[in-house]
């Protein structure tokens, strides 16, 4: 569990309160134990909710899988994930039937050199952000939300406050108790409770 990013989690945690990407960790940790050979494994963005602190376990615990004999197929968006690997295959973003054509295949350092694919562009010169050169201030909000005294899972007694029509970014490691529901108070049987001030 602590390899793959999952070390804070409650053993007696439900499994309806896991994301998709924690439930898709918890069986990737099964498969460590099992010491299959020969497995074919499609991950769909196994790094997807994890703080870069945990990034570098979760891949070294890919990289095992793969010593062991077995394939990786990875679909995922971390640049990180994309230079651990070795070959690479970009498919057009759109969907349906207007979707699948692969626009580039190759090392990382081929796809940097495609014209044509996005991938390789945001590789040779990422975006900068703030993309407007500074963040607004946050002294002329006039309305915050606030939750009080939240309780629940790995959350402890936590008062917090959002600028109401900001977009606001919860980062943390995984498990910390960045996005559950009850947080809010809107789960039977947690403590905490929202309000929005002035």
């Amino acid at each position: 569990m602590e390899n793959v990013g999952l070390g804070l989690s409650a053993l007696d945690r439900s499994a309806k309160t896991l994301s998709g990407g924690e439930s898709q960790r918890i069986r990737l940790a099964a498969q460590l134990g099992s010491n299959l050979r020969g497995v074919l494994y499609v991950l769909d963005e196994p790094t997807i909710g994890l703080h870069p602190r945990d990034n570098d376990a979760l891949l070294d615990t890919l990289e095992a899988l793969q010593s062991q004999g077995n394939t990786l197929v990875i679909v995922e968006h971390d640049e990180e994930t994309m230079r651990r690997f070795g070959h690479y295959r970009r498919s057009r973003p759109r969907r349906g039937m207007h979707g699948g054509e692969v626009v580039s295949i190759g090392t990382l350092a081929e796809i940097k050199k495609n014209k044509i694919s996005k991938t390789g562009r945001y590789l040779r010169k990422p975006m900068q952000h703030p993309l407007r050169g500074s963040r607004r201030s946050l002294d002329k909000v006039m309305k915050w939300l606030q939750i009080v005294k939240a309780d629940t899972n790995n959350l402890k007694d936590v008062t917090v406050k959002f600028p109401v029509g900001r977009l606001t970014a919860i980062t943390g490691i995984s498990g910390s108790g960045k996005k559950h529901p009850d947080a809010l108070g809107s789960a039977p049987g947690s403590r905490g409770s929202a309000s929005a001030k002035k």
